[in-house]
C-alpha cells in the first residue's frame, strides 16, 4: 500500500490520507471513501492524464481510499495524490506529503477556487505541512507561514519530483508575492499600505463634517451612519471609505482571501480590504451566512455597506447586533457549528424619512408624523447604540467645493495607525475591548468633569459610554495627544447626539 497525503474544509480542515493498493482480479479503478461525485468523475481525468505520458495501466483492481472513510469528501484537487499513487505504486517516496491539484486531460495540473483557503487552514494545523501545488497558485501559497511550497505545472512534473532529487530541489518555491514587499514596518510586524485612491474624496463637494467623521470612522474602524437628503453625498462618502482605510497585516490579507476562497472565488491578494454592500432585498441567509459563507463575515476585516439601512428586514437589522458587538458570528448547520471573524467597520446611509426632503430647507417633505415615526422604528435602540458615529449631512449649495482628497485623508489614517500599534494594541480604536478602555483611554481631568455630565444629561448607556470614549481616543491621535481632553469628549459627543432620531 501507498499514500499520500490531502485534505478538506468543510466546517473546519480535515486531513485526509489517501491510499491505493493494487489487487488480483479484473482490471478496474474504485474510489471509496465516501467520494463526491466531482471526486468519482476524476477516474476519466487521472486515465487520460496517465495514457497521454504512455504509461501502461496493470491487469489489475486498483483501489484508492480516502481516509477517514466515513466522512463525506469533495473536491477536484484530489485527482493529483490519486494519479501520483497509481504512477508510483512501484516506487518508494516521502508519503508525508501534501498533495493539490485538478488534472487537464492532456496531464496539465490546475488549481480550484477553494484550494487557497484549504492552504491556509492547513498552516495553522500542522506546523510545518510540505505541499506540493500546481504552479499557478505557488507564488500565492508561498505567501502562507509554515508551508514548505513545492510547485508542478504537469503530471509529469509532479512524477518527476518523486523520482529525481534536483529536480525537487528546482521545484521550491521561495519567492515573495510582489506585494509584500513594498511594506512598512511597525513594531516588527509588517503591513501592507494602499495607495489606490479609485474613489476619491475630493469627488465630494463641501460636507466638511461628514469627511471628518469619515475620517475619524477610518482612523479607528469605527461604525458610522449617514443621514440626510437624496443626493447629498451619503454613498459617496461611504464607498470612499474602504479607500483610507488602515494597512492590513501579512495575516489579514492572507484570511481575507481565504474568506473569499470559500465563496468559490479565485481573487488574488490586495492591499484593499473588502467591500460588502448587499441589496437591501437580500435574504437572510446571504448575509449571515447558511450552507454558503455569508456577507458578513466576507467583509471581516474591511466594510460592510448598508445602503437605504431602514430598508432591510427587521429580522436582518436586528441580526446585525451580535456580529456588531462580538466582532465574531456562530452558524449552526445540521452537524456542526462554524466561527467567522466580523471584525469590519459597518457603515450605514438612509434618508431622513420616506420621501426623503425632511431635512430640505425649502420644506417640501410630504411625510406625516406618523409615516416618520414608522420609518425610524424600522431601527431599534439597541442597534442605534452600536454606532460609533452619526452625522446629518449637509444640504447642497452651488458654491461648495473639495477641500480634502483622500490621499490626504490617508496620510492623517498612517498617522493615527502607527500611534495605535506603537502604543501596543492588537485591535484599532473602534474595536477595543472593554476591559481595555481604561488602559488606552486617559482622561484628563476636564475631559472626566464633561463625560460625567453627559452621562447625567443624555442619560448614555455604558455602551455608549465606552463608544464615547472610544471616539474620542481616536480624536486624541489625530492631534498626537497623549491623554483625552474634554474637547475630544465634545468632538465626540457631537456625533453621538441624534436630535431627529
Amino acid at each position: 500500500m501507498k499514500s499520500l497525503k490531502c485534505a478538506i474544509f468543510t466546517d473546519e480542515l480535515h486531513i485526509i490520507n489517501v491510499e491505493s493498493t493494487f489487487l488480483r482480479g479484473l482490471p478496474s479503478f474504485n474510489i471509496i471513501g465516501l467520494a463526491s461525485t466531482t471526486i468519482k468523475e476524476s477516474e476519466n481525468r487521472i486515465k487520460s492524464s496517465l495514457l497521454s505520458l504512455n504509461f501502461s495501466f496493470p491487469p489489475q483492481k486498483i483501489v484508492i481510499n480516502l481516509s477517514p472513510s466515513d466522512m463525506p469528501k469533495n473536491g477536484s484537487f484530489f485527482d493529483l495524490p490519486i494519479a501520483l499513487l497509481i504512477a508510483l505504486q512501484k516506487d518508494n517516496f516521502d508519503s508525508n506529503f501534501f498533495a493539490f491539484g485538478e488534472l487537464g486531460l492532456n496531464g496539465k495540473v490546475k488549481s480550484t477556487s477553494s484550494l487557497f483557503s484549504t492552504l491556509l487552514f492547513l498552516s495553522e494545523k500542522v506546523k510545518i505541512a510540505k505541499v506540493l501545488v500546481p504552479k499557478d497558485i505557488a507564488l500565492k501559497a508561498a505567501t502562507i507561514p509554515n508551508l514548505d511550497v513545492h510547485a508542478v505545472d504537469s503530471l509529469q512534473d509532479a512524477i518527476m519530483f518523486f523520482k529525481d532529487e534536483e529536480f525537487a530541489k528546482n521545484s521550491y518555491v521561495d519567492e515573495t508575492h510582489p506585494l509584500f514587499r513594498d511594506s512598512i514596518t511597525i513594531n516588527g510586524k509588517n503591513y501592507i499600505p494602499n495607495f489606490n485612491y479609485e474613489l476619491d474624496f475630493k469627488d465630494v463637494k463641501g460636507q466638511t463634517r461628514a469627511k471628518r467623521a469619515s475620517l475619524i470612522a477610518a482612523c479607528g474602524m469605527h461604525n458610522i451612519l449617514f443621514e440626510g437628503s437624496p443626493g447629498c453625498g451619503k454613498s459617496m462618502c461611504a464607498k470612499r471609505i474602504r479607500y483610507i482605510l488602515p494597512p492590513q497585516s501579512t495575516k489579514d490579507i492572507l484570511l481575507t482571501t481565504a474568506y473569499e476562497s470559500l465563496n468559490y472565488k479565485d481573487i488574488d491578494f490586495s492591499p484593499l480590504r473588502p467591500f460588502r454592500s448587499p441589496h437591501h432585498t437580500a435574504t437572510r441567509s446571504s448575509i449571515f451566512g447558511g450552507s454558503k459563507i455569508g456577507e458578513v463575515a466576507l467583509a471581516n476585516g474591511g466594510e460592510l455597506f448598508f445602503d437605504e439601512f431602514p430598508h432591510f428586514g427587521k429580522k436582518i437589522l436586528e441580526s446585525l447586533r451580535e456580529p456588531l458587538e462580538d466582532n465574531k458570528i456562530l452558524i449552526s448547520r445540521v452537524n456542526s457549528k462554524i466561527e467567522y471573524k466580523t471584525k469590519f467597520i459597518f457603515v450605514a446611509a438612509q434618508n431622513p424619512c420616506p420621501c426623503g426632503n425632511l431635512f430640505n430647507k425649502s420644506g417640501n417633505c410630504i411625510c406625516s408624523e406618523i409615516e416618520i415615526k414608522r420609518y425610524k422604528n424600522a431601527i431599534s435602540s439597541a442597534l442605534l447604540d452600536r454606532i460609533d458615529l452619526y452625522v446629518a449631512m449637509e444640504e447642497i449649495n452651488k458654491d461648495d467645493r473639495s477641500d480634502i482628497s483622500s490621499k490626504e485623508m490617508y496620510k492623517e489614517v498612517l498617522k493615527v495607525f502607527k500611534i495605535q500599534k506603537n502604543r501596543n494594541q492588537n485591535d484599532l480604536n473602534g474595536k477595543l475591548k472593554d476591559s481595555e478602555i481604561n488602559k488606552f483611554c486617559i482622561l484628563e481631568n476636564s475631559a472626566k468633569d464633561t463625560l460625567d455630565l453627559a452621562i447625567s444629561k443624555f442619560e448614555l448607556s455604558q455602551r455608549g459610554i465606552n463608544k464615547t470614549l472610544k471616539v474620542a481616543r481616536t480624536v486624541a491621535d489625530l492631534e498626537n495627544k497623549e491623554a483625552i481632553n474634554k474637547f475630544h469628549i465634545l468632538e465626540s459627543l457631537s456625533f453621538r447626539m441624534r436630535s431627529v432620531i
